[in-house]
């Protein structure tokens, strides 16, 4: 089966849009989200358009600020503390990657706990390790939100993670050990022999190298769900700008998953519903206090 975050990501703004109604009905309070973009980056002016576009069909505010590249660290970061003290903005995205001359880690960390709707703070992640409330890294988030929807349960299961990002990658091997599955960790370091005794074995796999075809899907175990974190561009001689793959070799994967993510329109949709749904809640738990 496909398992179709497109079409599950379109639901789940669906029914946002009915919360925030109510929210906004009941409180008078317009959820907001803040995306600042530095630099002509075109993926990452794709992303954020594509941001903006869910405010709108789900009735949020959505302020964009686009910086010119040249843009300091200094500046980036009393931009954030500005969006921080504004009690009209509930939650921060900044656009990454960040030109080489700001350090993406200072800026991040500028960004007020409670209104870091991407789940990229340190202390959101040790809340996270440690299972207390906070928000979560959108991608793994939108992971376990599709297979919850699936009804694919981890309990019990052997999953492995490829890849250790403190974005994608850790956060998801912590939240699939929370819903107690037995979790590896893999990565690029893993050596070939390591990493495909790994894969063979296991009944979840999340694939999250940002490598094309990294996990052969001939490595698959049958029946397993594949979870494809990985966007690729690689070349195609019928499309000039190439064509988009994944980490896994999805030709031969699909042969033999019981469950597995298309690339694109499967877990790039649900980033983007989790960060919606992380807003919504950044301006309820602003409401309450």
């Amino acid at each position: 089966m496909i398992l179709d975050g497109k079409a599950l990501a379109e639901r789940i703004k669906t029914a946002l849009a009915e919360e925030t109604a109510t929210f906004k009905e009941q409180t008078g309070v317009t959820p907001c989200l803040a995306t600042v973009l530095v630099g002509e980056d075109p993926a990452s002016a794709v992303y954020v358009r594509s941001k903006i576009r869910s405010c709108a069909k789900i009735g949020y505010e959505s302020r964009h600020l686009h910086l010119p590249a040249e843009t300091t660290q200094a500046e980036l970061v009393a931009l954030v503390n500005e969006l921080n003290d504004d009690p009209g903005v509930h939650g921060i995205l900044v656009q990454l990657p960040l030109p080489k001359n700001i350090d993406s880690d200072a800026v991040i960390d500028a960004i007020a706990l409670r209104k870091d709707v991407d789940g990229f703070h340190p202390r959101s992640m040790g809340h996270l390790a440690l299972k207390k409330p906070g928000f979560v890294s959108c991608t793994p988030a939108g992971i376990m939100r599709l297979l919850e929807e699936s009804g694919l349960d981890p309990s019990g299961k052997k999953a492995v993670v490829v890849g250790r990002s403190a974005i994608v990658g850790l956060p998801a091997a912590l939240l699939l050990t929370h819903a107690n599955a037995t979790v590896t960790v893999c990565h690029s370091r893993t050596s070939r022999e390591d990493l495909e005794q790994a894969v063979r074995g296991a009944d979840i796999v999340v694939a999250a190298v940002g490598r094309p075809h990294f996990v052969p899907g001939a490595w698959i175990k049958r029946g397993a769900v594949v979870i494809d974190v990985g966007i690729n561009r690689i070349p195609d001689p019928d499309k000039p700008r190439g064509r988009l793959v994944g980490d896994v070799e999805f030709d031969t994967a699909v042969e033999r998953a019981g469950w597995i993510t298309p690339v694109p329109g499967g877990v790039g949709p649900m980033t983007i519903a989790m960060l919606m749904s992380n807003t919504l809640l950044a301006a309820q738990r602003a409401s309450a206090r």
